[in-house]
């Protein structure tokens, strides 16, 4: 059966507002604690500066935005954006705790269709969400669009790593134990059971390289981190408008 856009987009709200209220805990747990480095390595790649204004596309509960936000410094600004309001509440709870909750502008949207003129950000992020929009490219062209000519586009994601034994062991892991892990942590038994499926109709890091390239980004590349399980892809916006 294929699913439309929008059937895949309210299935993925329902995902999303299920696990919200412990999302952050069980992404710490069930990456045995790497994700911190993930959201750091990315920030790096960014390459923004004090000052900067960035968009963090599907914020949800904000634990990127808040680096950014440090990257960014007091003279920043960083905005983020979700569709699902339960991710965003979260992201409120998270971003009061810090002094940076001046810096941060908060946001319900639509990755697919950003609701911010052309060329006003000098950066976009994007971190474990293109698995979930209904069209990777539709979503890179829009953060491209709003990026100003010489921003860097980035995304984290799952990526599928190849080094055989290492390989066999996380698929083993990541389809056979993570959902029971997941299901114990959230006390139901769908969201934690999409990861695995999300994962196998998404397309290896080439593929997503070329995706960002056909967006009309340049300069694409990826790395691969913590043996290939996760991936950091990027390009900078050129005076060329995208082809969509």
């Amino acid at each position: 059966m294929h699913a439309t856009n929008k059937d895949k987009e309210q299935f993925v709200h329902q995902v999303f507002s299920a696990i919200a209220h412990r999302y952050d805990r069980l992404n710490t747990l069930l990456s045995f604690n790497r994700d911190k480095y993930w959201r750091a390595k990315t920030v790096e790649i960014t390459k923004i500066t004090a000052g900067a204004n960035v968009l963090d596309v599907c914020c949800g509960t904000g634990m990127l935005t808040l680096e950014l936000a440090k990257a960014a410094g007091p003279s920043g600004h960083v905005t983020g954006l979700d569709f699902c309001q339960n991710m965003l509440d979260q992201a409120v709870v998270n971003i009061a705790k810090t002094p940076y909750r001046q810096n941060i502008t908060l946001i319900q949207g639509n990755a697919m269709n950003l609701p911010f003129d052309d060329n006003c950000f000098d950066c976009a992020t994007i971190a474990f969400a293109l698995r979930n929009v209904p069209n990777i490219l539709q979503v890179i062209c829009e953060m491209q669009r709003v990026v100003k000519p010489g921003g860097r586009v980035v995304s984290l994601e799952l990526a599928k790593p190849s080094m055989p034994g290492f390989k066999q062991l996380y698929y083993f892991y990541f389809e056979q134990l993570l959902p029971w892990l997941g299901r114990a942590g959230v006390g139901i038994d769908g969201p934690y059971r999409w990861l695995p499926e999300s994962l196998r109709c998404y397309p290896h890091q080439e593929k997503i390289k070329e995706i960002f390239a056909d967006a009309g980004l340049a300069h694409v590349e990826y790395i691969e981190l913590t043996g290939g399980i996760v991936a950091i892809h990027f390009g900078i916006k050129q005076e060329a408008p995208c082809a969509n």
